[in-house]
């Protein structure tokens, strides 16, 4: 257990249990336990391999590369359509968690073999993304935009494109474009 983590565990009054057991069933498999992105994160020659995190509806782990997981008992959750590579297990109680206790040990032992045979997950290139019609005009239309947007990596490109593409209306998916042409010409990315 590594003390730098311990907060965590002690500050999530709802999911205490649940996620106390789960760092001990985590532990249990070998793993080095670290803090990362405010929430335990446990690596194995320093590639992350699972992670717990809480939400407001149930807690849960999440295996980084839980698509190359055989998810035999179906207990695996694609959080959006827009994650490709992570899955989670989610929990509503200690009961559930003590349950699945072989399952996720079995999946934990998968997970490190996964990464030792160094494993990928094939991720949907940048251009395989809808890019919104509000979006392209703002591209054909705005000077420099285009060069810069290319500029981007991989990830922040995705990242526009999706936060882009989310809203309903025509409207709202063109004020958004507009807001972060700044930002994307700046060579920053939607959360820089």
């Amino acid at each position: 257990m590594n003390t730098k983590v311990d907060f965590y565990f002690d500050r999530s009054k709802k999911w205490q249990e649940e996620i106390g057991r789960l760092r001990t069933i985590i532990l249990g498999g070998g793993l080095t336990e670290e803090l990362k992105w405010g929430c335990p994160c446990y690596t194995y020659q320093t590639n992350n391999i699972v992670l717990i995190h809480v939400f407001k509806e149930y807690c849960a782990v999440l295996f980084f590369k839980g698509a190359l997981l055989n998810d035999v008992d179906g207990i695996l959750v694609q959080q959006t359509e827009n994650v490709q590579a992570a899955r989670q297990v989610r929990f509503t109680t200690v009961r559930e968690v003590v349950e699945l206790e072989l399952t996720l040990k079995a999946y934990i032992f998968e997970a490190i073999e996964v990464e030792k045979a160094g494993l990928k997950v094939d991720l949907k290139k940048t251009k395989e993304f809808a890019v919104p019609e509000e979006f392209q005009t703002k591209l054909d239309g705005t000077p420099g935009l285009k060069a810069a947007f290319e500029a981007l990596t991989p990830g922040r490109q995705r990242g526009y494109l999706l936060h882009f593409s989310q809203p309903k209306q025509a409207k709202t998916r063109e004020a958004r474009a507009e807001k972060y042409i700044p930002q994307i010409l700046s060579g920053k990315g939607i959360d820089d």
